[in-house]
């Protein structure tokens, strides 16, 4: 069990971690901050964290866990409003979307006390953001993805596995930069393809007509679209040049499929949807039965 959790960023992601600690009984006391009060104030009122705290280096002061759940652009200038706390003694944590800008941020900031910090990934989340969208259940049977370097320590490292074990998690290890070139293809670029959806048909101008019509497929393509913008703008930044890379693959996918269109060549057309039919069901089958 953890002494206290110092947690920066109340919102959905840092709100959800905090109630999952206390319903599995890992931490005695959780001290809060986010950059707005109001979010602080409303954490604190809702339970989801034991002590209000005016800011993040008093939140982090007597901590033994440390979860930054902020921003991925926020995350060096956290650390370097925290280091002065954190210690090599300290489980150091983020939640960002992307790692190796992360962990470049980390090892110009933290220096010395880079053994402490395990960067991770929890791969769920939710279109609500907020704390008032916090859930015990966010991280429950859900995978996530631990991205250490060669100065992590391996203590720090297998208290931060059982951690999220102890959460009800699936995890696993990959290096920062391999990460990054994985979600930019399955998470990142999908993100970028339905914000890019919806604009296209919004503007338009019989867009909303067209939606009035929208059934469940579109629904279910179009669902992360509602992502929150601030961080997806972040996201998007912080991995632009895996992003990129994986935007010309798909540009080229999409190229062969409109030029089969454009030839009237049908053999061709169903060649490449059976090609995306047959893995979309095998990688439905893998997840089904891993």
């Amino acid at each position: 069990m953890f002494e206290q959790l110092g947690l920066i960023g109340c919102g959905l992601m840092g709100g959800s971690f905090a109630l999952a600690m206390k319903r599995a009984r890992l931490v005695k006391r959780i001290v809060g901050y986010s950059k707005s009060p109001s979010t602080t104030a409303r954490a604190l009122q809702l339970g989801v964290i034991d002590v209000e705290a005016p800011s993040a280096l008093l939140a982090v002061s007597g901590a033994d866990l440390v979860l930054l759940a902020v921003p991925v652009s926020a995350t060096e200038a956290t650390l370097k409003t925290i280091r002065h706390m954190v210690n090599p003694g300290v489980l150091l944590m983020d939640v960002g979307s992307s790692k190796r800008d992360v962990v470049d941020a980390a090892r110009r900031v933290l220096r010395g006390a880079m053994s402490g910090f395990v960067p991770c990934h929890p791969i769920t989340g939710s279109e609500a953001s907020g704390v008032d969208n916090a859930d015990a259940n966010l991280y429950s049977g859900k995978r996530v993805v631990i991205t250490p370097i060669d100065r992590t320590a391996p203590d720090k490292l297998r208290q931060a596995e059982l951690l999220w074990r102890d959460l009800g998690c699936d995890v696993i290890s990959m290096t920062p930069e391999t990460h990054d070139a994985a979600f930019a293809a399955v998470s990142h670029l999908p993100h970028m393809l339905a914000f890019a959806l919806m604009n296209s048909i919004t503007e338009q101008n019989d867009g909303r007509d067209y939606l009035a019509l929208a059934g469940p497929g579109f629904r279910d393509f179009s669902r992360i679209a509602a992502s929150d913008p601030n961080l997806w703008r972040d996201v998007l930044l912080s991995n632009r040049e895996e992003i990129a890379r994986q935007s010309e693959l798909f540009e080229r996918s999409m190229a062969q499929l409109r030029r089969a269109i454009g030839d009237g060549d049908g053999e061709e057309l169903k060649r490449l949807i059976n090609n995306a039919s047959h893995a979309r069901a095998n990688w439905r089958l893998t997840r089904d039965t891993r």
